[in-house]
């Protein structure tokens, strides 16, 4: 395929400067004057691009008349606008320099307006590149917690999903090219993401309130995922990877290629992992002589299997591309802490007693892009997808619980022409989904949830100001036929103790037959706005405010849970639902509400020159949040635990779990992110980072699983060759903890890595080392919900090779 900006320089090559009625030519140059090869010049509004050749020259032909904004963007350096007024049969030369920047600027992808960590008005960040692969981990929170503001609720390393700014869950939408990932992710920690990071090309962050590009389920922000699985282009690349690890014998491959022809490009990925019972650190024991003694422990039913492939091509145009993917992602992993009973497990060691889960999806995606010769519009971008879902959590043997989730979504972007100066468009998203859950640890029943949102979004830049607004309004609805309201035996255990034992059975044998089933249909309307400004108010710096009103449907889960959830060791009953003056549960004649999220960002950054820095503030006021309440009852867990052994106690309780009420209250979330980059030479770099979030009620009191302060420092050595880094991370100590929560201790975490490339055979290679948790620290994660019984893995190396062809 020839694109437009590669046609654009053979007519200006071929054909004399009077021939070309609108033309510019230039050169990008550096702060010291040398040129910049491979910089893209992209005319804002418009699908024209050009790259600088390896004199650093570009030219940009078939201009119309009037006033053009030009955005410069190049590896290391700070992006650059300059606005050109263009007229008839002129041909303007122009030359651009580019100032260094330590903060790597990258463009986030799935977004109608331009968006950076470096100039948009809402916070955002891009892993990518070495970065990525250097911090990629076997699960996606894994892999994202060490950017600012973005933590993880690591679930004994075989399952995690990100914590932006304290929030997760329902509040947290992950993506896979914009698209919803569609997996049950954020009904339970203990449910892995399906989405692998060693195949992505970059992961972005949206921190804060992200509704208006994703929807009402990115009230606290959005993770998007990219990949090329829907080629753009037909050039030949690629690159490989083969790794393993020592804390749990973990053993990865992956690989992805893209190639083709002028019209036609084609695009492969494929991904293996493998990995043991990992070994934690245990705490210094002192003996009678009083030495020393540390020790190490593997954490149990937390080894995995994952594997997945990708194929996928596009039909490529002068104007666009059109094109289709397929993938398969499989993975089997532990469920840590998923046992009923000490005394069980000690008599079942074996494998088959062991409770995994076996996940399996099929994910389709369409994507599009069509540029318009059009008097109103430039540029149509399509994505459709589908995904069916199914995650099966095995026992003995024997499927206990079945999670299904199959969605259908449609996105459809339509983009302007430049009006007024004002560039952005308007998007219309659809999006169904059918979950389902079945067997005996099913906490929600069958449920389809639909969506059908309308956004618009707009940018302009006055002087030295940016603004950007945008609104988004939402259909919802929420159906369920099959909700189940038992009366079960919520009891206390100091009650539960003076029950006679005929009466506590003739009450079980009453609850199985005073079961309620009824239907329930809620339809809400999720109104979200925004506005942003962003003000170089002087050389090198911007200042930068956004403020939002978001509002959130709740999930199927907050409203209609009623059972056993045994990943968070609850009895999960959702907000439909409420405890009466005598203590049973019932429907609640509470109205079912939307949660409103009231969201302030200012920014300072300093975007060019040997330091960089962007520092954030924020502070989120969320009415009528959904979150869940220790009620102090307990109910049976409803797992089979065989016949009851003769003599067994009667006061015995393992097989019971706290009954959690999900309600609403008012919340507020206020904190900060920090970061600073210094080049201190060519080849020496230091990264500083902190954050924290305080996370309340507006009437006292604290929300659980809370992230800690933290603050970490990273040191690099980075030539043609080499490159090094030592990183080192404070977690300080969390004592603000919710009802039933205890404290987490602080602790300190040393990794480094090394990196050669070399070339064989005319392929780049690169051989790595990398170390993490060097000092074998003991370290618990308050956000998870298994701190006590799965630390993070202890000391580690990973030894690989990558190619790139």
């Amino acid at each position: 395929m020839k694109p437009r900006s590669q046609l654009a320089v053979l007519i200006a090559a071929l054909l004399p400067a009077s021939v070309l009625a609108s033309t510019i030519e230039g050169v990008v140059l550096n702060n010291q004057g040398k040129i910049v090869t491979n910089a893209t010049i992209e005319v804002e509004g418009s699908d024209l691009t050009v790259t600088t050749d390896e004199n650093g020259k570009f030219v940009i032909a078939e201009l119309n008349n009037g006033l053009k904004e030009l955005h410069v963007v190049a590896p290391g350096y700070a992006h650059l606008h300059r606005d050109i007024t263009i007229t008839n049969d002129e041909k303007q030369s122009v030359t651009f320099n580019l100032k260094r920047s330590p903060i790597e600027v990258i463009d986030i992808e799935a977004t109608p307006i331009h968006m950076s960590a470096m100039e948009s008005a809402s916070p955002v960040s891009v892993l990518s590149g070495e970065q990525l692969r250097r911090q990629q981990a076997a699960t996606l929170g894994d892999s994202l917690e060490k950017l600012p503001g973005v933590n993880t609720n690591f679930h004994g390393k075989v399952a995690s999903t990100p914590i932006i700014r304290g929030l997760s869950g329902p509040r947290v939408l992950i993506t896979q090219n914009g698209l919803d990932v569609s997996d049950v992710s954020r009904v339970g920690p203990d449910h892995s993401v399906a989405s692998e990071a060693s195949t992505a090309q970059q992961i972005e962050v949206l921190r804060g309130p992200a509704t208006l590009f994703y929807g009402s389920g990115a009230i606290g922000g959005v993770v998007n995922v990219v990949d090329s699985r829907v080629p753009t282009d037909s050039t030949t690349r690629g690159e490989w990877n083969v790794e393993h690890n020592s804390v749990d014998n973990q053993k990865v491959a992956s690989f992805n290629a893209t190639t083709g022809t002028d019209s036609v490009a084609f695009y492969a990925d494929a991904f293996w992992r493998e990995a043991d019972d990992y070994e934690v650190p245990v705490a210094a024991d002192i003996d009678s002589d009083g030495e020393e003694h540390r020790g190490d422990y593997t954490v149990e039913n937390s080894n995995e299997e994952s594997d997945g492939f990708t194929v996928g091509a596009s039909y490529l145009m002068d104007n666009g591309f059109i094109g289709l993917a397929v993938e398969q992602f499989n993975r089997q992993y532990g469920i840590p802490g998923h046992t009923h009973g000490e005394e069980e497990e000690e008599e079942h060691n074996d494998e088959e007693e062991r409770v995994f889960a076996d996940l399996e999806q099929t994910k389709v995606q369409l994507l599009g892009e069509y540029n318009l010769d059009n008097k109103w519009l430039n540029k149509v971008n399509l994505r459709v997808g589908h995904t069916d879902y199914e995650h099966a959590e095995i026992e003995g043997g024997a499927v206990g619980t079945t999670f299904k989730n199959e969605t259908n979504e449609l996105r459809i972007d339509l983009l302007h022409n430049q009006f007024s100066e004002w560039n952005g468009g308007i998007s219309f998203h659809y999006k169904q989904s059918d979950v389902e859950a079945q067997g005996e640890e099913a906490f929600t029943p069958p449920s389809e949830t639909e969506s059908f949102a309308v956004a618009l979004m707009e940018e302009r830049h006055f002087g030295d100001f940016l603004v950007q607004l945008g609104g988004r309004i939402e259909r919802v609805t929420i159906e369920a036929g099959d909700v189940l309201l038992p009366n079960i035996d919520a009891h206390a255990h100091d009650e539960a103790q003076e029950i006679d034992e005929h009466e506590h059975d003739h009450d079980h044998e009453e609850s199985a037959e005073t079961t309620r089933v009824f239907d329930v249909e809620h339809e809400f309307t999720p109104i979200s706005l925004s506005a942003g400004v962003v003000w170089d108010f002087t050389p090198n710096y911007n200042l930068g405010l956004s403020v939002s009103r978001s509002e959130r449907a709740p999930s199927a889960s907050e409203l209609l849970s009623f059972g056993p959830h045994i990943g968070t060791g609850t009895y999960e009953v959702g907000a439909l639902f409420d405890l009466d003056e005598d203590g049973h549960l019932g429907l609640s004649s509470q109205t079912i509400d939307l949660e409103t999220a009231n969201n302030i960002d200012l920014t300072l950054r300093k975007t060019q020159g040997d330091v960089g820095f962007i520092l954030n503030a924020f502070y989120n006021q969320v009415d009528n949040y959904y979150y869940q309440i220790d009620t102090g009852l307990f109910a049976e867990s409803g797992h089979d635990h065989g016949d009851e052994e003769e003599g067994a106690d009667e006061h015995d309780h393992s097989s019971e779990l706290p009954v959690y009420l999900f309600k609403t209250d008012d919340v507020i979330l206020h904190g900060f992110e920090a970061q600073i980059a210094w080049q201190l030479t060519d080849e020496f770099k230091v990264d500083l980072f902190s954050d924290y979030v305080r996370a309340r009620l507006k009437d006292g009191g604290d929300l659980p699983r809370t992230p800690p302060l933290r603050f970490g420092s990273e040191l690099s050595y980075q030539t043609d060759k080499l490159s090094a880094h030592i990183d080192v991370t404070r977690y300080q100590k969390q004592d603000r903890t919710a009802p039933q929560e205890t404290a987490t201790d602080g602790y300190t975490l040393v990794d480094a890595s090394i990196s050669y490339n070399l070339s064989v055979l005319n392929q780049d290679m690169s051989v790595y080392l990398r170390g993490t948790n060097l000092t074998d620290t003991e370290a618990r994660v308050h956000s998870s919900f298994v701190k006590d019984i799965a630390p993070r893995p202890g000391r580690s190396f990973a030894l690989g090779i990558r190619g790139y062809f």
